[in-house]
């Protein structure tokens, strides 16, 4: 039953519950705090209620945030509804000038980034778009005494000395204040010194020692100071970025406002901003005056409803090139082309300051203007004027170069060089190699074409010739004795330890009263496979007899050098001559020591080297320590590789000498291009029965002897029905392994059939009459039998065959019959 009766109830709260639910997400959009905007200062900014709110986030930037924050919390806002809906359009179409500068160019139309283009170019414009830069100045400062009180400010009053009190006074919107015992003073629009003057006055009558009597200063002092201070309502229009009302500060100054509404636009003037009080302008600001000193002698502060006006600029030129700050600059119309480059930054270093072009936008089309340095200060500059300043010439107008044989060659200043005696002395005169008999001298004409001047210059120091006066370009060249000499050099080949041969190639330099012995220790010394006893100088013949057929063109001097690389008493001190060739022969007798390998069924494996130069294969397989036995003598082979040398090719004398180390240690495997390998089918049974007869060859260097082990089968390839590998057998032919491998295909071309021994060797089928006598086949045996070229025809392809053919025969007969019928 209470069941029954809390459904009864509950059927009345569901649909306020259901409509709850649908509220939910709509209630949390509302109540959520949108993120304040942020600030250099890390504190948030105070958004107003309603459309002012709105209009604040989306009128002002980052840095107008910065600025609106004070320690009175006071807030920049747009006052109506029309400038706030002004702004709100103005931040979606890109007005708001710290959003443009976060805005990426994805984003923009391409008149957009023009725009934003051309004002980065105006020179002014970045000091406004600079979220770093906070213009509005910390108010926690004295009271300044030219402050004019106005509704809404607290004045702090302080009596002390003689009399202390302390008074917190809020001006109302009458502009009084209301002071115990004194009453309402009215101090609106009075400065900070008359208030104090004006209270002094009122609390004189009450306060004892206020004021000073018989010549003595006051006892009692009274200080007005300001506490909170009131916001005014300015208005920036023109030519800005964001135009509109704003709430600022009454501390704040003309350019605080300026900078709010985002500075100058694209057209606006930077040098006449004018401040309207009361319909009449108090004030003109000049930006540039801040840019370039700092300071802005019209830059006010600003009072409830004062108008801030950016007009259009009237001229405007363009500075660009070797200036260092090109950009758009807006001039006055006093001002010439000297202020348009000094606000430029001047010339840059590179910068050609004797002309500049200027082109000039006439009513018909462009003009070009040259102006001279000595008019920059007085030449009258027209709006749309474009200035071009130029690059210097990459040249000198006073060089003069002295290369060669001198102590200090390179180039000198044609004023302390004139003449050619004096560029000598300056370049701590000439080397001790120097050819002063011919000194050559290329000097450049006015057409730039090159003319030679050769001179003696011992002649101009024996004062027989005048000095040669030097021109600009001028370039002097002192030849050495040594360039205009063969360098000379003396080689040695051969048996020496010459470290450097790759890089010298044999070859030294040659220096005077070079002996032998001297030479031979340049190159590293002999080598131990040196023949010393017969050390040769080739020296070239110089005075052999001309057109004689067996005319003598070298001598050749023979020596016995020790290792110690002294000559004989009678020989030593040999004096060498240029372009000697002194040869290091090998000794006859000195061969390294040579290695034959020796693989398979010995008793004892590996490298064995050649004693002899006649040891012979059973002196080696001797000293291997014979054959083992299963090993199989008639299975045994001599692996051999040579270095290839090609007739055409250059040789590679690195890839030939690695090629033969490898051969002696027996690494190389298979052919390769520089390498030729050979098998060598030999009879070691014999060899060994017989040692030194016929089949006994002499061993070389790198050779490589295999025995096998006793083999047990036969492999059968080739035209056979089933190829395969089956086991010996004594006794069987040729045939039976033929038959046991299938027998024969019908293309198999059997009288050519062969059988490779396991020594490498070959034997074929031979033919007697009409039979085929087949070889013997021995252990480990590879029999061949090749394919026949073409299959031999069927007796129904005969027929075919012949039957075609004498059809094609009767045909050409009554071919020739009938032709002859008719003739």
């Amino acid at each position: 039953m209470n069941r029954f009766k809390l459904a009864k109830n509950c059927k009345y709260l569901l649909p306020y519950l259901l409509s709850l639910v649908i509220t939910i997400p709509a209630l949390s959009q509302v109540v959520a705090p949108s993120a304040p905007a942020p600030s250099s200062a890390g504190t948030s900014t105070q958004g107003s209620a309603g459309a002012n709110s709105g209009t604040q986030q989306g009128n002002n930037s980052p840095q107008n945030a910065n600025l609106q924050s004070n320690p009175q919390g006071n807030n920049a806002k747009i006052s109506d509804a029309k400038n706030a809906a002004n702004a709100d359009t103005q931040t979606q179409d890109g007005g708001d000038q710290s959003k443009q500068n976060q805005k990426t160019s994805a984003t923009l139309s391409p008149e957009e980034q023009a725009k934003l283009q051309l004002r980065s170019k105006i020179y002014g414009y970045s000091i406004f778009a600079d979220k770093n830069f906070n213009p509005i100045p910390d108010f926690q400062i004295v009271t300044p005494l030219n402050y004019v009180v106005g509704p809404g400010d607290q004045l702090n009053v302080y009596l002390y000395n003689y009399a202390e009190a302390t008074y917190e006074l809020l001006v109302n919107r009458d502009g009084f204040i209301t002071i115990p015992r004194v009453g309402n003073v009215y101090v609106a629009g009075r400065t900070i010194e008359e208030v104090r003057k004006i209270l002094i006055d009122k609390f004189a009558k009450f306060t004892p020692g206020l004021l000073g009597t018989g010549g003595e200063t006051a006892k009692t002092k009274l200080m007005v100071t300001l506490g909170e201070t009131r916001t005014v309502k300015v208005f920036v229009t023109g030519e800005v970025i964001n135009p509109g009302a704003y709430e600022i500060s009454s501390m704040a100054s003309a350019f605080n406002a300026l900078y709010l509404a985002g500075g100058p636009n694209e057209i606006g003037s930077f040098r006449d901003v004018r401040v309207v009080r009361g319909g009449k302008t108090v004030s003109h600001l000049d930006i540039y005056d801040f840019l370039s000193n700092g300071k802005i002698d019209g830059d006010i502060r600003v009072q409830d409803n004062d108008n801030i006006i950016v007009g259009y600029y009237l001229k405007r030129v363009e500075v660009a090139g070797q200036v260092k700050r090109p950009g758009l600059f807006e001039l006055k119309t006093e001002e010439k082309l000297g202020d348009a480059l000094q606000y430029a930054g001047g010339f840059a270093d590179k910068a050609y300051r004797g002309r500049v072009k200027i082109q000039r936008i006439t009513s018909r089309e462009r003009r070009i203007i040259d102006i001279p340095e000595e008019e920059y200060k007085t030449f009258e500059m027209a709006t749309g004027d474009s200035v071009s300043v130029e690059t210097i010439l990459d040249r000198f107008d006073n060089i003069v170069t002295i290369e060669g044989a001198v102590m200090r060659p390179g180039n000198y200043a044609l004023e302390n060089s004139p003449s050619l005696k004096k560029l000598i002395d300056n370049a701590q005169g000439l080397r001790e190699d120097a050819f002063v008999g011919r000194i050559n001298v290329l000097r450049t004409r006015t057409d730039l074409t090159i003319e030679n001047i050769s001179l003696n210059y011992s002649d101009i120091l024996n004062n027989t010739v005048p000095d040669l006066m030097l021109a600009r370009l001028d370039q002097i060249i002192v030849p050495s004795k040594f360039e205009m000499a063969q360098s000379s050099y003396i080689s040695v080949e051969g048996e020496v330890n010459n470290p450097k041969v790759g890089e010298n190639e044999g070859k030294f330099a040659y220096t005077a009263n070079m002996t032998l012995e001297d030479a031979l220790l340049l190159a590293g010394g002999l080598k131990e496979s040196a023949y010393s006893t017969e050390v040769e100088v080739v020296r070239r013949k110089r005075n052999s007899i001309a057109g004689a057929a067996n005319a003598q063109i070298a001598e050749v001097f023979k020596f016995d050098v020790n290792r110690d690389l002294t000559l004989n008493s009678k020989e030593s001190n040999f004096v060498l001559y240029p372009f000697d060739q002194i040869i290091v022969r090998k000794s006859p007798n000195y061969v390294e020591q040579q290695s034959v390998f020796v693989e398979g069924e010995v008793l004892v494996s590996g490298p064995f080297s050649i004693i002899n130069k006649n040891d012979k294969i059973s002196d080696i397989i001797k000293r291997a320590g014979g054959l083992t036995e299963l090993a199989y003598p008639e299975g045994a082979t001599l692996l051999r590789r040579t270095v290839v040398k090609s007739l055409v090719e250059p040789t590679n004398f690195e890839a030939e000498e690695m090629t033969e180390k490898s051969i002696k240690k027996g690494t190389i495997i298979g052919d390769q291009a520089n390498v030729k390998e050979e098998s060598i089918g030999i009879k070691l049974k014999s060899i060994l029965r017989n040692p030194g007869s016929f089949e006994d060859l002499v061993v070389q260097e790198g050779d490589i002897i295999r025995i096998p082990k006793r083999l047990e089968t036969v492999q059968v390839n080739g035209q056979v029905l089933y190829p395969t590998t089956v086991k010996y057998g004594k006794g069987l032919t040729f045939i039976d392994y033929i038959s046991q491998s299938g027998g024969f295909t019908t293309t198999s071309l059997r009288k050519s059939s062969y059988v490779k021994y396991p020594n490498g060797n070959i034997d074929r089928t031979r033919r007697f009459m009409f039979f085929n006598v087949y070889p013997k086949v021995e252990p480990g045996s590879e029999i061949t039998v090749p394919t026949r070229a073409a299959p031999s025809l069927t007796p129904q392809a005969a027929i075919q065959t012949t039957t075609s053919v004498l059809g094609s025969i009767m045909s050409l007969i009554l071919a020739v019959l009938a032709f002859r019928s008719i003739n």
